[in-house]
């Protein structure tokens, strides 16, 4: 069944307003578009803003109501409503109100299995790696797509910060999560059974844990307890699983750093580099991945998606990304 993501169109419509004006008023009201967190936006502070000075200067090219359809990963939420801010003049809290995301892998079936639709269909993703599984399905039956890498993200591990367990090699996470190694003390820890997290098969950690770490290899089975179904509940299973520092879990940097950061948690470092914009940027830290933008192939040049997907190859849409707290990279 399709999925779709609260646009704000689709808002506008529903509230009977006729203009992007009565939008921007609306979104500024004390019952924004997602009043609360939901599983697919979790309570979270903005990343900082650099030093207006070192800013490139923010020229709109949309109007508000042009802002194109737009679904894509959890951890691309922030990135999103400062899109939408960069490219048409709004305030970043009133964009931030209007944002809210489906899953990786309904994002991408969204856009390539639905987004040729009249009406509020995706036009735009920004998210993580699909799936092998909805890679197979568009491949099947999607429409083709244009995709680039326009940011740079990784995966870490995650453990309770009384597990003096300070880091793991890449060959200790794999042994792990095969079941081969089961006790921290055998990796210079307490002696606790180790409880290792997971998540869903459908989630874009899951899949980054599998390509960038398992590749292919032996991973047990996760009880329905060890997978939640949302990252945020994966990060508070970790923080409270029977109040004991024995559990060890993952997640994407920028969605615990930025958006659900815990207290009581912290990250392990792997092949002894802890994880880092800085790290991440020169990849000495070993398990980095891009995330994407992507559109139709048939989106014409002048569409409101061809546009916002053509500027951020620009200097200023990369700006956009650093702004928000994420690492850029080139096309």
């Amino acid at each position: 069944m399709k999925q779709t993501a609260l646009s704000r169109r689709a808002f506008l419509l529903g509230l009977g307003a006729v203009s992007s004006a009565a939008l921007l008023s609306a979104c500024n009201t004390n019952a924004p578009v997602n009043s609360g967190p939901t599983p697919s936006q979790p309570e979270r502070e903005p990343a900082a803003s650099p030093d207006a000075s070192s800013e490139v200067t923010r020229e709109p090219i949309l109007t508000a109501d042009e802002f194109p359809m737009t679904d894509g990963s959890t951890a691309c939420i922030p990135l999103i409503a400062q899109i939408m801010a960069d490219t048409t003049g709004m305030d970043l809290e009133t964009a931030q109100s209007c944002v809210s995301t489906n899953t990786t892998a309904w994002a991408w079936r969204n856009l390539s299995l639905y987004g040729g639709n009249e009406g509020d269909s995706t036009k735009l993703i920004i998210a993580y790696e699909a799936p092998e599984s909805v890679k197979e399905e568009m491949a099947a039956e999607g429409g083709p797509l244009d995709q680039k890498a326009i940011g740079r993200d990784a995966l870490v591990f995650i453990v309770n910060e009384e597990n003096p367990v300070q880091s793991l090699s890449q060959q200790q996470l794999r042994d792990i999560y095969a079941g081969k190694i089961t006790n921290w003390k055998d990796v210079g820890g307490a002696d606790l059974p180790i409880v290792a997290f997971q998540r869903r098969e459908d989630s874009g950690s899951q899949t980054l844990f599998q390509k960038l770490l398992i590749q292919g290899g032996e991973l047990m089975d996760a009880p329905t307890e060890l997978a939640p179904t949302e990252m945020g509940g994966l990060v508070d299973s970790i923080a409270e699983y029977n109040n004991t520092a024995n559990a060890i879990g993952f997640s994407v940097y920028y969605y615990i750093d930025q958006m659900y950061s815990k207290p009581g948690l912290r990250l392990l470092a792997v092949d002894g580099v802890t994880p880092s914009n800085e790290t991440i940027a020169d990849q000495s830290y070993p398990l980095c991945n891009e995330f994407y933008a992507a559109v139709r192939q048939d989106s014409g040049a002048d569409t409101p998606e061809r546009k916002v997907y053509d500027w951020l190859s620009t200097d200023a849409g990369r700006a956009c990304i650093e702004k928000s707290g994420y690492v850029a990279v080139q096309d």
